[in-house]
């Protein structure tokens, strides 16, 4: 059964990444994101991809990932221009009132450190370290609304 962000904040805080899955930038950062959003799993919080694609391009696009995470189909970029995104990719952390607490847009390590930080102490959690030598380094990302 399909649920809704609605449902899943009663209770929950969110920490997601928005991808585009048809440019170059969103596949180089996957791993990254995926390691980022996995460290999270276990806190009182979600943990998705919100990805500008349908249903079948999403589990095309994350491969494994679709089905180790919670996955948001978005193909007319809908959420994406709600949550007043202008790059991907994105991490983004929305709050029990659906409210953006923060945000980070394209890969600048610092400012998805900011996220992650500023998350895991709301959530009383251990923030992830990074980057590391595996990952990109900082690149600005594509247009979010295509």
């Amino acid at each position: 059964k399909a649920r809704t962000v609605e449902q899943l904040l009663t209770t929950f805080h969110l920490l997601f990444v928005a991808l585009d899955p048809f440019t170059n930038q969103s596949s180089w950062i996957l791993p990254t994101a995926g390691r980022i959003l996995q460290t999270f799993e276990q806190a009182d919080c979600r943990i998705a991809w919100l990805v500008t694609a349908t249903p079948a391009e999403c589990r095309q696009f994350l491969g494994p990932w679709a089905s180790e995470m919670m996955t948001f189909a978005d193909p007319d970029r809908v959420a994406v221009k709600e949550f007043g995104l202008e790059r991907l990719p994105a991490l983004v952390h929305l709050g029990m009132q659906g409210k953006v607490e923060a945000a980070a847009e394209g890969w600048h390590p610092a400012q998805w450190k900011a996220v992650t930080d500023q998350a895991a102490l709301v959530l009383m959690w251990q923030a992830p370290n990074y980057p590391t030598p595996r990952d990109p380094g900082p690149f600005e990302g594509s247009p979010a609304l295509g």
